[in-house]
């Protein structure tokens, strides 16, 4: 399985901390916030990864690499202009290849076992649900009988982990849009499955939030 990391955006709301520097290049700790993706994937046997890069994107490439560090193979999908969660992977999908792929923001720290995501798909997509966070109360999608369902009560928030087929995005043009243009008509075929995570999971999307990972017990990075 081959995967993909999200790391083309800003991250505006981390302020003057991104204005010279990509988010995905924060530090947490000794490692940039990308690296606890990267160290999470390799820990799962999934070696060869695509990172889509915008903002900053040559500071990321000299800090990553080709990923011979890691005992990884990393590939660049390069936007011009940042291309949204899904004209992003639209984009990246040359380099994903035919297989269902695994894709996760640049912004997560979590203890969840990557490995147990599953390699083959019943549908289209398969998503990681959490509880809602105290910033997100209303949540994403509800989970029925191990299908995302977005009439089944109570509704939980999309961790931004998943798998995805290519054929997801089969009828997609090239260009700016969100990934749940194509996610939402699958969920309404009853095509995408899903599964809860209860485990820490941090989003780091505020130097407030940046400043609670750092004082929390984090998964091993390399």
């Amino acid at each position: 399985m081959r995967a993909m990391i999200l790391a083309a955006g800003r991250g505006e709301r981390m302020g003057v901390l991104t204005a010279k520097t990509p988010k995905p290049l924060l530090k947490v700790g000794q490692h940039y916030l990308i690296e606890y993706a990267l160290s999470n994937l390799k820990r799962a046997g999934v070696i060869e990864i695509v990172i889509n890069i915008a903002y900053h994107a040559t500071l990321i490439k000299n800090a990553l690499g080709d990923g011979r560090r890691y005992g990884l193979t990393i590939h660049y999908s390069e936007e011009e202009n940042r291309l949204e969660t899904g004209g992003g992977i639209f984009k990246a999908l040359p380099l994903l290849g035919d297989e269902p792929f695994l894709v996760m923001s640049s912004d997560i720290i979590t203890h969840y076992p990557l490995e147990k995501l599953p390699r083959q798909l019943t549908g289209l997509a398969h998503l990681v649900m959490i509880a809602n966070p105290s910033y997100h109360p209303n949540g994403d999608f509800g989970l029925r009988d191990g299908i995302i369902d977005q009439s089944a009560k109570p509704t939980f928030t999309f961790a931004n982990i998943g798998v995805y087929h290519p054929d997801l995005f089969s009828n997609c043009k090239p260009g700016y849009f969100p990934l749940k243009d194509v996610l939402l008509p699958a969920i309404s075929d009853g095509r995408v499955t899903g599964e809860m995570y209860a485990g820490s999971w941090y989003n780091v999307g505020t130097p407030a939030d940046l400043q609670v990972v750092s004082t929390t017990v984090m998964p091993a990075c390399f």
